[in-house]
């Protein structure tokens, strides 16, 4: 390999070679030379890299980081700020808040983790989410498709809510939005702290999605101030996605206490300003990001003196107008403890936020359950007990004598989310959530379709993800009439088209002539030796030449490191954004897995000059080279020396 032994050393966030396992790799003259020649010759096969598989929302990540790093020209007059934005919102219509908030699992499945460290895909995201709102740059309609007449309403302004009406808009659709809050956003803007999704990014984000024509009905709850059999009279598809903003109370003696309150009550009320300080001590309950959420803030807010009766974090939450006692009285620092049935090394809580909690003075105690809250005489809770505990077929039993009480002043629970479906009980499947189809629609209506957490509660990219396939199944039931939808891709993402980057490079696809062509073809009417294998194959790293790739250091964005002190009352965001030329360097990192990225490696190694590059103005990205089968005689170095993945030995059986 090109990695030196110190190199691998170093440490990164290795996977492979943390412990040394290089079984997989063996020497270049091992299996380069291995034979001189076979029946088999080179296809050119477009394969889904698992950054794509592994991203809920079904981004392009590997042609956005193509055109972050220059391999992919954007069109005439744009610049590859401009294409990159237009590439990732094909999937997603908010890369600023995803690139910050989303744990990303792309990163996690990126294949170059088996050379030294995963390319920072949020990070690239980030950038060019930031470059767009800076840049005032707006949604764009294909003026190709024609308005449908078709009106869809959507129940939910969450951003399952949000990316359908985005994605219905621009295929035609009317669509209006029933949101009971006052402002659109859902969990993004009354489930996350303005620190890690700043409110100006959160709205302008918003508002490119408005500006397509997306009417709003606010302050309007179906169910009740508007009935659902309103909405299936006068709205030709529906698409439900009212999230799962109702959080799930304590399950233990004594949780029906006043100040023992859900995460999801307790971050609406800060997210809406309401909330204004949270007393002494404060015990949270959980061990996934939104515990942690709740922690920070918690620590953030502290204690105030001067508290009155209504001024008590229960009562605010409760629907008080709080008084602004934060500004007229001392701010002091709150003691938070987040308890967890997990151990602090598998909480389902990102690994960074949690060594950022701890810096912040936030205590975490893992591997306990709470078995009771503590009451006082007037009925508030004035402790958590938690206890240690073993599984034993399913079954939680208590270790006796590891008993231990935490006072609190309040006590928040982070142990899940609830669906409210008051007015909408015939949707409820009895576990409070609804279960469609594999189209995501509601069985035996074929005009309803479903989005989000109200499927399960899980990330906020995965709600995205469900919009964009209910969309095209609610944009085929309108335009067709048809109450069959084909089955989905396994591979369920907006990939790369090389016809299409092919017409969009001037170049001509001629009508097929149905004559049968034999060898190398010249016709125009289809790729030659080419087969898009996108839908159905996710390439893995054993497949690449990970030989070509030298030990790159990741380029990570800066994290303000707050102390226990600084963090009181500091809501400024903490996540620094890549400048421009990181950014080049980080996509450059990527390894193109499963399509060409122009190396030459192909070229330079085949013995008979079999491979070559087509011309200059019959490329597309790609498209970069052939093979002349008259000179082939299938020896596959080209496929051996390939770093992508893209020739595989496939024709000539």
């Amino acid at each position: 390999m090109s990695t030196t032994s110190d190199d691998m050393k170093k440490g990164l966030t290795f996977r492979k070679f943390k412990d040394g396992e290089t079984s997989q790799y063996r020497r270049g003259n091992e299996w380069i030379f291995d034979a001189d020649h076979s029946h088999k010759c080179p296809e050119y096969m477009l394969s889904s890299p698992p950054c794509q598989a592994s991203c809920p929302a079904g981004e392009d990540i590997r042609g956005y980081l193509n055109i972050v790093r220059g391999i992919e020209k954007p069109p005439a007059g744009m610049n590859w700020q401009e294409y990159a934005f237009r590439r990732i919102t094909e999937a997603n219509p908010f890369p600023s808040v995803m690139g910050r908030v989303c744990p990303a699992p792309c990163e996690s499945g990126c294949n170059r983790n088996q050379v030294e460290d995963h390319v920072g895909i949020n990070s690239v995201e980030h950038f060019v989410g930031d470059y767009a709102i800076e840049n005032k740059l707006t949604f764009k309609r294909d003026e190709k498709v024609k308005p449908s007449g078709k009106k869809v309403a959507i129940i939910g302004g969450g951003p399952a809510g949000l990316a359908a009406a985005y994605q219905l808009a621009l295929k035609g659709h009317s669509c209006t939005i029933f949101d009971e809050h006052e402002l659109l956003g859902g969990m993004m803007r009354y489930g996350i702290p303005g620190f890690r999704t700043p409110r100006h990014i959160l709205d302008g984000e918003i508002q490119r999605i408005i500006d397509l024509g997306v009417e709003t009905r606010m302050k309007t709850r179906v169910g009740s101030d508007v009935k659902f059999e309103d909405l299936e009279r006068d709205y030709d598809a529906i698409f439900m996605s009212m999230g799962a903003q109702s959080g799930r109370p304590l399950p233990v003696p004594g949780a029906e206490a006043p100040n023992c309150v859900t995460a999801m009550a307790f971050l609406r009320a800060f997210n809406d300003g309401r909330l204004q300080h949270v007393g002494n001590r404060v015990v949270v309950i959980g061990g996934g990001d939104t515990s942690i959420d709740v922690a920070t803030v918690a620590r953030r807010l502290g204690n105030v003196t001067n508290v009155n009766e209504l001024d008590r974090p229960e009562n605010v939450l409760a629907g008080h107008a709080a008084h602004d006692v934060a500004k007229i009285s001392a701010r002091g620092g709150a003691d938070v403890v987040l308890v967890s049935r997990a151990t602090m090394d598998k909480m389902n809580a990102n690994k960074h936020e949690i060594e950022h909690a701890l810096e912040e003075g936030i205590k975490i105690i893992g591997g306990v359950t709470p078995i009771a809250v503590v009451v006082g005489a007037d009925g508030r809770a004035t402790a958590l007990r938690v206890a240690q505990f073993e599984v034993v077929k399913g079954e939680t039993i208590i270790k006796e004598g590891t008993e231990q009480d935490l006072p609190a002043d309040l006590i928040v629970s982070a142990i899940g989310q609830a669906v409210d479906f008051t007015g909408l009980e015939s949707f409820n499947n009895n576990k409070g959530l609804i279960k469609p189809d594999g189209n995501y629609r509601f069985p035996g209506k074929p005009h309803i379709f479903v989005g989000g957490d109200v499927i399960k509660p899980h990330l906020l990219t995965t709600a995205i993800g469900h919009a964009s396939i209910a969309a095209d199944g609610i944009d085929v039931f309108l335009r067709e009439g048809t109450t069959e939808l084909g089955k989905r891709p396994k591979v369920d993402a907006h990939r790369f088209d090389l016809m299409r980057k092919m017409v969009e490079s001037g170049l001509t696809i001629e009508e097929y002539n149905h004559q049968q062509t034999w060898g190398t073809s010249s016709s125009k009417f289809a790729v030659h030796n080419y087969e898009d294998r996108s839908a159905k194959y996710v390439i893995p790293s054993d497949e690449l030449f990970l030989g070509h790739f030298m030990y790159e250091e990741r380029n990570k964005r800066d994290m303000v490191h707050l102390t226990a002190e600084e963090a009181l009352g500091n809501f400024e965001e903490r996540l620094k954004k890549l400048d421009e030329k990181q950014v080049v360097a980080e996509a450059k990192r990527c390894m193109s897995c499963g399509l060409c990225f122009e190396c030459d490696n192909c070229v330079v190694y085949c013995p008979q000059t079999a491979v070559f590059r087509v011309k200059k103005n019959e490329r597309a990205t790609g498209r970069y080279v052939d093979t002349d089968y008259t000179k082939c005689i299938g020896c596959h170095i080209c496929a051996d020396v390939c770093p992508t993945g893209y020739i595989q030995m496939g024709m000539g059986e």
